[in-house]
């Protein structure tokens, strides 16, 4: 099995000194996703809780909703240079699909730094939400918002040894940590983390929020959106895109959350505090 982490040797400078020692680098390697076993895509990304990426990706594109839609995951004959199992190769078994669909194959390497950057033309780029996050009844308290990205930090492990990973964490309403995953590309982390709650039967994330380490672009809205989560959260700014789509679904939308403060976006009304005006 593939390894999160990897030493190397680096040359370390400070001030007018040098020094040789090794330093801790998060993995990125390649996965090829496949349905039924017809490759879909490759992704790139930090070995670790691989089948919850490939579930949580499966729950993104709209091709599973419930855990009665995915029926098996395996790892198939993937070998590396020494000709053992490189663990780089996942066959999802779906019920009643012979294979992926025409319509959602890439043909091109989705990057960890961009998940959706496959795509083969814009129209593919929207995913149809099968939620209604508007009649979602989540209500949260500023102190519960202010109190997780410390809880986040405080799970990141990988990062604690390389300080190279994005995180994402599932929350309940009183800021409970449920699941952190880490990976390089933060739409892994988000895939993963949502991929968990497939495979625990969670699905809808109803009354739950998600916290990511980084910025809240499109993508990662539309996947929070996808798992039926009413609230996301993140410690960087959002898009204006994600803006947009969070105000079209019904998801509260929060950014620059560190310090004890919030920017909220969209969805205030689940903030029990009012917002005040500028």
């Amino acid at each position: 099995m593939a390894r999160a982490t990897e030493r190397r040797r680096t040359v370390r400078l400070q001030g007018p000194r040098r020094s040789v020692r090794p330093d801790s680098l998060a993995a990125e390697e390649p996965l090829e996703i496949r349905i039924n076993g017809t490759a879909l895509t490759v992704s790139m990304r930090t070995p670790g809780h691989d089948f919850d990426l490939v579930a949580g990706f499966l729950v993104a594109e709209g091709l599973v909703a419930g855990l009665d839609g995915l029926t098996a995951l395996r790892y198939c004959a993937g070998t590396d240079s020494e000709g053992g199992n490189s663990y780089n190769v996942i066959d999802a078994t779906l019920p009643n699909r012979a294979a992926a669909p025409a319509t959602l194959h890439r043909n091109l390497l989705t990057s960890s730094a961009c998940g959706i950057c496959g795509r083969e033309t814009v129209e593919a780029i929207r995913t149809r939400v099968p939620h209604d996050l508007t009649t979602d009844g989540l209500r949260v308290a500023p102190e519960t918002l202010y109190g997780l990205p410390d809880k986040l930090r405080a799970a990141q492990a990988l990062f604690e040894a390389t300080g190279g990973l994005h995180a994402a964490g599932l929350f309940t309403a009183d800021g409970r940590l449920l699941c952190l995953r880490e990976d390089v590309g933060r739409h892994n982390a988000v895939d993963k983390v949502i991929g968990w709650a497939l495979r625990e039967d969670l699905l809808p994330l109803r009354g739950h929020l998600l916290m990511v380490s980084g910025r809240a672009s499109f993508e990662l809205t539309q996947k929070a959106a996808m798992a039926g989560l009413p609230l996301l959260a993140a410690v960087s700014a959002p898009s204006s895109l994600a803006v947009d789509l969070a105000e079209e679904l019904g998801l509260t939308l929060v950014g620059f959350l560190r310090d004890r403060s919030a920017n909220v976006y969209t969805g205030a009304e689940r903030i029990l505090t009012p917002v005040a005006s500028a």
